[in-house]
């Protein structure tokens, strides 16, 4: 694992031991239900190409760690990078088993799924997908909106490939 990743995953294991007091609500809970619809309009917003809308969620002090890449910081940086991929003619993306822990004070939530993202490979410039995993943190602003405050994508090895038999 690279130097990145280990930091990347020690960012996102840290994210979630903050919210150690909070609780897992699969099914309920307004800043779960919340944060389910916010990041469902983001992804069809980034599905449908639209980056304005898919990062309209962003707080000003958004963070991005996108693997293989220098991270984002802020709004602006983030929707530079978010026209870039859906610019991609191959761009497709799709997330799923979503989960969503949420603090009991609401303040803060976690969302975690699994996604797969479809674009051109720069070297082989052919359709490539890679599937891994995606963090997005929340946090209610001032007025009380919940924000994504950082997001971590990172793709998973693909499966080894049989042995032959012997």
């Amino acid at each position: 694992m690279m130097s990145t990743d280990k930091n990347r995953l020690l960012i996102a294991a840290a994210a979630l031991a903050l919210i150690g007091g909070c609780h897992h609500t699969p099914d309920g809970g307004k800043t779960s239900t919340e944060v389910k619809a916010n990041m469902t309009a983001m992804v069809a917003a980034f599905a449908a190409r639209d980056a304005d809308k898919a990062v309209s969620w962003d707080a000003p002090d958004f963070v991005g760690s996108f693997h293989g890449m220098a991270d984002t910081h802020g709004q602006e940086a983030d929707r530079a990078l978010t026209k870039q991929q859906v610019a991609d003619p191959a761009m497709k993306f799709s997330v799923s088993d979503v989960i969503v822990d949420a603090a009991k004070s609401g303040d803060l939530a976690v969302w975690r799924a699994k996604y797969s993202f479809t674009f051109t490979d720069p070297v082989t410039k052919q359709p490539k997908t890679e599937v891994g995993n995606w963090i997005v943190g929340w946090k209610r602003d001032g007025d009380g909106k919940l924000k994504e405050a950082w997001g971590v994508v990172s793709d998973t090895p693909s499966a080894p490939a049989a042995a032959p038999p012997a």
